[in-house]
């Protein structure tokens, strides 16, 4: 018997973007970057996705916080991106340092981190000026957010991003 996984009990259909306490297991808390309205048919593009996923896994290695970093990486249904942390940083610092992430990715000029054919199995597949738009948007919607509105029914967004 196969157990429901506790990301698939989230409402997806009243899911909207924003930041979220998805799950906590441990000393590791699993944060929802929810970027797009779920099912609404504006999806991150690939490109796009695998840029952000370059650029913010770079940004947060590279952080003062990047000991407690255990994982940043996207969503399969191209929505958003998880991101897990070791539980002893603030709430608010982890808002914090998701708001400077995605300020990182608009702002971003040069070559992609990690996006040569030797460092990456799909070196083509990126899509900078789309990446740059999308965190754009998600700067907005994280303006949005507290560390009181990070349970899935409590953070307010600006609707859909895109």
């Amino acid at each position: 018997m196969l157990k429901k996984i506790a990301s698939f009990t989230v409402n997806h259909d009243t899911l909207r973007p924003g930041l979220y306490i998805s799950r906590i297991d441990g000393d590791c808390v699993t944060y929802d970057l929810r970027m797009k309205t779920p099912n609404a048919g504006d999806y991150l593009g690939q490109g796009a996705l695998h840029t952000l996923e370059h650029l913010g896994a770079t940004w947060l290695r590279s952080s003062e916080w990047s000991d407690r970093v255990v994982y940043f990486g996207p969503m399969g249904c191209r929505t958003g991106f998880y991101l897990v942390m070791r539980d002893s940083v603030d709430r608010e610092r982890v808002l914090a340092l998701c708001r400077e992430t995605f300020r990182f990715a608009r702002d971003f000029t040069g070559s992609i981190p990690g996006a040569r054919r030797v460092e990456c199995g799909n070196y083509r597949g990126h899509d900078l000026a789309g990446a740059k738009r999308e965190a754009a948007a998600y700067v907005r919607v994280l303006e949005n957010c507290s560390a009181e509105t990070f349970a899935y029914d409590q953070c307010p967004g600006e609707g859909d991003v895109g």
